[in-house]
């Protein structure tokens, strides 16, 4: 066939003459339309390619020289400028993320579309959408494709996408909730009008009337459906446009069909003054959906409101030093911000002046006000006390501890587990089932009673919608994970829930883990003629460069005139340092004595009370007897472990006579003492294939393990790299919450198995009763809608868990 070309003169997209010789061209509706230049023709291309030919169809003149990008293209264009991404797109090591809003998303299906269609454009590297949240994870390269090109791609097919703000999704719920209460209440007007008329016919309370008359309430009740099936309806079409343009099958693809054929069938009999009509189980079909839809549509944005409505914490306005008001999200490192009594702090930071109570309670769920002061860290969205204090800024928004809160809590609910890919999977192909049945169902009373054919096919294609199926487990989690969050544990890996109800092994650090890190030194031992104030200043110096518990214990002694050269940090050992050519140790007395020739003899020798060993050039200095207070809840949570018939075993470096003290105080199922990074590591892959292994952890030497077991957590107190190698993160340092994790798991499974047998259950229930022609259109609607809200309703008795 031959492509038709239209010889323009004037450039199709911007007007100017077409100069001689110049053959640059766009495919536009179906003919190949003239440009004047490349640059015509790379907007014209970007247009069609995002799917917004719309805009030459309507536009009533040519693009102006000033404005030659449409309005709505251009809104997503300004997303690939630097200054713009600032604010919402987090860099990572080889690729950029971003949180984005979506609109139009309503069941697993449009989630598995969104995915599925994405997954094919260059440079992405992953997406993951909440159904529950109406929220994705956006990750890609910069280097291969542009944030516009892939919300373009969203766009094409039918849903709109941008960035995530908590301000803008709220008022975007808002928006959509009134459009469904505005087509809710025409459906609702209509249905009792025509239902009136309806129930008048079906009584023969007009038997005395002639046929014409009849007929002419059957117009009415025509006029009063069609708004309904033409508006109120109009979001059941999209959704199925969607998948069928994508060719997928979707939950609302039955319902629209069942409307739409209901409705032709109808009007037909109307006109053709025959047959039966079916007005008033179109309307009230769409208004039974409608309201489903519409309780459905709150309840899941009640569980997804909790971690959103952290960034609503955050103040829009901060105070910089010298007095300016400044937007918060402006803030950048380094800038200084003055709180007042009663504020919300802006931004992370520093104190570098004043005191004050910080009420920290919407990060690690613990009501009382936490002492800060200068020196000490406090975090955006947190509420200053009764003190002016003054920070300067160390993190922008985006990297703030309450944003990746946020975001780490969206990438749990988005990695979905495997019952949950399950359930997608069974719900697309119970849709195509459904439709089979539907169609062998019409066939077979068409020939047995061809006036009930279509009625019974209408409720096999509403009552067995799959819709709870769908959201029987994304809901679960969704609450879950806003739970565990009100209890200060943040979630890092998706698999947290599920690991969590599987675990049989507890194994758990001693240092500022099982004790509370808050270490004291007790005692001095010398072993050469340096005095103790400078062997003490000689190993404040050297813990300068550690982070552990154990290095805040010499903080008092630090002398800058004892600094040294060079430090190295050996995890797992100690530290090590160069001073005036001598080589200072300190940590575990093998690692302090390395290359003495008498070190076996003095290690047996050693007191193994002391902790930690100070050596110069391999001969000891020094030896540190130091105190940890075991933590209240330790004991309480080694017991209700053991209780449950977890075995639990204290993993610890220390080899001191402390740590055998504190495994028969908490009364340990097992000590494993003195081990290094790499031997905690070896441990746990000793363990039998069948042990699932909880492990927790705060320091630097627990990283490797942490990062290398089941399921890890890492204490809020603790190192960063700790915190980053975790699964968890508890935010308050109180172990009984992990307690009250293990119990919130165990009930999100229960409940997830509960959903999922209810909307099973449901329908192979209806759908024999469906088929049988036992189920009125109306029964089969308000059915699918209950069954659907009961899952929803089921989900958020986990936002009531308290643990």
């Amino acid at each position: 066939m031959t492509k038709e070309i239209s010889r323009d003169t004037d450039c199709y997209h911007c007007g100017d003459p077409v100069p001689q010789d110049c053959h640059y061209e766009v495919d536009i509706l179906g003919k190949a339309r003239d440009m004047c230049c490349p640059g015509c023709e790379a907007v014209a291309t970007t247009i069609v390619e995002s799917g917004l030919t719309s805009y030459y169809e309507y536009r009533t003149a040519p693009a102006e020289k000033a404005d030659l990008v449409p309005q709505q293209l251009k809104s997503l264009l300004l997303y690939d400028h630097e200054e713009v991404q600032q604010e919402f797109v987090r860099n990572l090591d080889d690729c950029k993320e971003v949180s984005l809003s979506l609109d139009g998303v309503s069941c697993a299906a449009c989630a598995w579309l969104i995915e599925k269609q994405l997954s094919r454009e260059a440079g992405l590297v992953s997406i993951q959408v909440n159904t529950t949240t109406h929220r994705a994870l956006l990750k890609w390269d910069p280097e291969q494709t542009k944030l516009s090109t892939l919300l373009s791609a969203i766009h094409r097919l039918g849903y709109k996408a941008a960035p995530f703000e908590a301000d803008a999704q709220e008022q975007q719920y808002h928006n959509t909730m009134k459009q469904y209460l505005y087509r809710l209440g025409i459906a609702g007007i209509a249905t009792m009008q025509v239902m009136m008329i309806a129930v008048a016919l079906y009584f023969e309370v007009f038997s005395d009337l002639d046929t014409e008359f009849r007929n002419y309430l059957r117009w009415v009740s025509l006029i009063f459906a069609t708004p309904v099936l033409l508006y109120s309806a109009l979001p059941f079409y999209m959704n199925a446009w969607r998948n069928l343009r994508a060719r997928t099958l979707g939950m609302d693809v039955p319902v629209s069909i069942a409307l739409l054929f209901a409705y032709v069938a109808s009007l037909y009999a109307t006109v053709a003054e025959k047959g039966e009509v079916f007005f008033e189980s179109i309307s009230m079909f769409t208004f039974f959906l409608l309201l489903g839809r519409f309780l459905e549509m709150r309840a899941r944005r009640h569980a997804a409101a909790a971690s959103a409505n952290l960034l609503k914490l955050v103040p829009a306005m901060a105070t910089l030093e010298d007095g300016t008001q400044v937007a918060a999200k402006t803030l950048i490192v380094g800038d200084v911000v003055t709180i007042l009594p009663g504020e919300s702090l802006p931004a992370d930071g520093d104190i570098i002046q004043g005191e004050t109570a910080v009420d920290e309670s919407m990060l690690t769920g613990e009501p009382m006000p936490i002492a800060r002061s200068a020196g000490e860290q406090v975090f955006a969205g947190t509420i200053n006390g009764d003190g002016n204090i003054t920070i300067k800024v160390t993190k922008d928004r985006q990297n703030s501890l309450i944003s990746n809160i946020v975001r780490l809590q969206d990438e749990a609910q988005m990695s979905k587990p495997k019952v949950a890919v399950l359930a997608d999977i069974v719900a697309r192909y119970f849709v195509a089932g459904i439709l089979i049945i539907a169609a062998g169902t019409w066939l077979y009373w068409h020939q047995q009673q061809p006036e009930d054919a279509l009625w019974i096919t209408l409720a096999v294609l509403v009552a067995t919608c799959p819709c709870a199926l769908s959201l029987a487990t994304p809901t679960a989690l969704t609450c879950s994970t806003s739970s565990l969050g009100r209890l200060g544990i943040l979630l890092r890996r998706g698999h947290v829930l599920e690991t969590l109800c599987k675990v049989n092994q507890l194994v758990i650090d001693k240092t500022g883990t099982l004790t509370e890190g808050n270490i004291r030194l007790i005692n001095t031992q010398l072993f050469t003629h340096v005095a103790e104030n400078d062997a003490l200043s000689y190993s404040a110096e050297l813990e300068r460069f550690a982070n552990h518990p154990i290095a805040r214990a010499f903080i008092p002694h630090r002398d800058q005139a004892f600094a040294f050269d060079h430090v190295d940090n050996v995890i797992g050992c100690g530290l090590k340092g160069v001073k005036n050519g001598q080589e200072w140790r300190i940590g575990q007395i093998k690692f302090v004595l390395e290359g003495n020739t008498n070190a076996e003899s003095l290690v047996n020798q050693a007191d193994n009370s002391y902790q930690v060993w100070l050596s110069c050039d391999t001969q000891l200095v020094a030896a540190f007897k130091l105190d940890d207070p075991i933590r209240e809840d330790s004991a309480e949570l080694v017991r209700q472990f053991q209780r449950a018939g977890i075995q639990v075993t204290m993993l610890t470096g220390d080899n001191s006579v402390n740590a055998q003290l504190v495994a028969d105080k908490l009364n340990v199922d097992k000590l494993v003492s003195g081990v290094t990074p790499e031997g905690k590591l070896d441990y746990l892959r000793s363990l039998d294939d069948k042990d699932v292994a909880l492990m927790i952890g705060d320091g630097v030497n627990d990283a490797p393990v942490l990062a290398g077991a089941h399921l890890s957590v890492a204490m809020g107190g603790g190192t960063d790299i700790a915190k980053s190698s975790a699964d968890m993160v508890l935010l308050g340092d109180q172990l009984t919450r992990i307690l009250q994790a293990r119990r919130l798991a165990l009930k999100t499974k229960k409940i997830i198995r509960e959903n999922l047998a209810w909307s099973l259950g449901y329908n192979l229930i209806i759908l024999p009763l469906a088929v049988a022609g036992m189920v009125a259109p109306y029964i089969a609607v308000v059915g699918m809608s209950a069954s659907s809200i009961i899952v929803v309703s089921n989900s958020l008795r986990l936002l009531k868990e308290n643990g």
